[in-house]
């Protein structure tokens, strides 16, 4: 069973640890929150320490005690590493989850055994203005307007998902929105949009696999092609039937493309007892 665990001040993370051996961490999209990996953990944490966060500003860790810059994340990404006793891990990181991790390469090359960027893209500096300020809006303008994260969620969540998902993949996801603090998350939505990893995407030098749901509307199947084609090596699988949260949509599918690259290079992560 997964244990939760802190890291220690200024800005305490919350986490969940389980199992021992080659460290895999595990980081979630902008609506979501640790918890989304549930299953993660549990299915590969019989073979490696498994770890997966609540960034700042999200259920159960603390707030930015500053205005958020994305680069925080980066930074505390790396302090949970220290606290693991991990000087390399594999990264695997869904949407905002797999920004966070392109921009620590950047910041923390050293600190990186293998990349598994899960429906994400290289970031907002290649989308037009005008793209970029309608996903704000149509995240922001409920808010400003008084609705509450759990208020939006059922409508935001008909987006992540493919038409086929389960009812129990959509009440997760309800969840997990309707457990967002609306300070933090109308920082998270400002701050992700100025980012731009496309000079980092030539430089990543660690395995790295790319997965993207077929049916994927937020970050679609061509975001995830880019990234292949940017990153040295990089594979890329697709998988069908399939949005925008593929662990949760497709676990078994999603766990068996993972598992196949982990275990491929599962020697480049340092080894912990959880």
């Amino acid at each position: 069973m997964a244990e939760t665990r802190r890291t220690e001040d200024p800005v305490s993370i919350a986490y969940d640890i389980e199992g021992s051996g080659p460290v895999v961490v595990f980081l979630h999209g902008i609506g979501g929150n640790r918890l989304n990996w549930t299953d993660q953990l549990a299915h590969f944490g019989r073979r490696f320490c498994t770890a997966a966060w609540d960034a700042r500003g999200y259920l159960d860790s603390d707030d930015s005690p500053q205005t958020l810059r994305f680069s925080d994340f980066a930074d505390d990404l790396c302090r949970l590493l220290d606290q693991l006793k991990a000087e390399q891990a594999h990264l695997v990181g869904l949407s905002m989850g797999g920004m966070i991790i392109q921009d620590f390469y950047g910041r923390y090359a050293d600190r990186v055994a293998t990349l598994s960027l899960v429906d994400t893209s290289s970031g907002f500096g290649g989308v037009p203005e005008a793209v970029r300020q309608d996903f704000l809006a149509r995240r922001l303008d409920p808010l400003e307007n008084g609705l509450t994260p759990a208020d939006i969620a059922p409508e935001v969540v008909k987006v992540l998902v493919a038409e086929s998902a389960g009812q129990a993949v959509r009440e997760r996801l309800i969840a997990s929105m309707s457990a967002l603090r609306t300070e933090a998350y109308k920082q998270a939505l400002h701050a992700i949009v100025t980012t731009d990893f496309r000079a980092i995407l030539p430089q990543i030098a660690v395995p790295t696999l790319v997965i993207v749901g077929e049916e994927d509307q937020v970050t679609p199947p061509s975001a995830s092609e880019f990234l292949v084609k940017q990153i040295p090596g990089a594979s890329l699988v697709t998988i069908p039937d399939c949005g925008h949260l593929s662990n949760l949509e497709k676990p078994d599918q999603f766990n068996a493309a993972l598992e196949a690259f982990l275990d491929e290079h599962a020697g480049r992560a340092s080894t912990v007892t959880g």
